[in-house]
């Protein structure tokens, strides 16, 4: 379901014609010109999806009488659609309005040339029907990769994630990161709008990001590339020292990189996590040291037989 509020909000449209309905039965990210339908042809009509009227249906419906005018949008609004949305502001005839009114259908109004809109439209329709899923941590745009601090409560996640921030990094979201899935293998990060910018550090209280260090402390939503989980230092527990483990988990079908960071007191966590991005950053261009070292010792060991 889309809501009919977010949908005006996010697509910034002016209402011409309003409906009582609060939302929407859409369920495919996909927008409808009614250029053949408006000729006469109903075969394959996508009614159930957004309408788009742009300067060649504006113009068509011009050139008609009124009576025609209105018969042909009679027929065309009979069908069940959520909405119109008419580009370039256009100025739409009496009698679209009069007709969409009578069957509770909105009308509005975009500043955007037809081609914009539709592509705006899309991809909020693919963010809003996209899978959603909610998990603790800490999401930052760190070297611009999308870092996500795991971990149980209490570890040092926020405070590791301020000190990012005081380097200049960017926040994401504190504690509650929603995820979307947007494609096969890509995953958004975003904080829900009521706890936006803020996060809580022990000892401290909730404190605002955004207010304290500027808007260029804070980002929106961050694709989540890399998964860092932060786990208090076990002696008994071997670790990967040479970084040949390449480990992943499943979220919503899509595999993240993984890695565990042991926490253990006089570690600057900051630090490994940058280290740990700009690391991620080499390994998908291709470049991984642990691998290189690892060549550079088997060529050595056939040097001496």
């Amino acid at each position: 379901m889309i809501s009919v509020r977010d949908f005006e909000h996010a697509l910034k449209l002016t209402t011409l014609s309003p409906s009582t309905k609060t939302e929407w039965d859409i369920r495919t990210p996909d927008l409808n010109r009614p250029g053949m339908q408006f000729c006469g042809f109903y075969e394959f009509f996508a009614f159930e999806r957004p309408q788009v009227i742009g300067k060649a249906e504006m113009a068509y419906l011009e050139e008609q009488n009124e009576s025609s005018r209105k018969e042909i949008l009679e027929r065309y609004f009979s069908h069940p659609i959520p909405c119109v949305v008419i580009c370039r502001n256009l100025i739409p005839p009496d009698e679209l309005l009069s007709v969409a009114r009578a069957h509770n259908v909105p009308v509005y109004s975009s500043p955007l040339v037809t081609s914009k809109f539709v592509a705006l439209a899309i991809n909020y329709l693919n963010r809003s029907l996209a899978p959603h899923i909610t998990r603790h941590g800490v999401l930052l745009d760190v070297y611009g990769i999308g870092v996500f601090l795991s971990g149980k409560s209490g570890v040092g996640k926020s405070e590791a994630a301020l000190e990012l921030v005081k380097r200049g990094h960017q926040l994401v979201a504190d504690d509650v990161v929603d995820i979307c899935r947007i494609s096969d293998n890509r995953l958004i990060g975003t904080c829900p709008e009521k706890v936006r910018h803020l996060m809580e550090i022990r000892g401290i209280g909730v404190i605002d990001v955004k207010a304290m260090y500027g808007i260029g402390a804070v980002a929106f939503s961050k694709t989540i590339d890399l998964i860092i989980e932060l786990e208090t230092w076990d002696e008994n527990k071997a670790y990967d020292r040479i970084g040949l483990q390449d480990d992943q988990i499943e979220i919503m079908g899509v595999h993240v990189p993984h890695q565990t960071m042991p926490i253990k007191p006089g570690r600057n966590l900051a630090i490994i996590v940058e280290v740990a991005a700009r690391n991620f950053s080499l390994k998908r261009a291709g470049y991984n040291a642990a691998r290189e070292l690892t060549a550079l010792i088997q060529d050595d060991s056939n040097d001496y037989k």
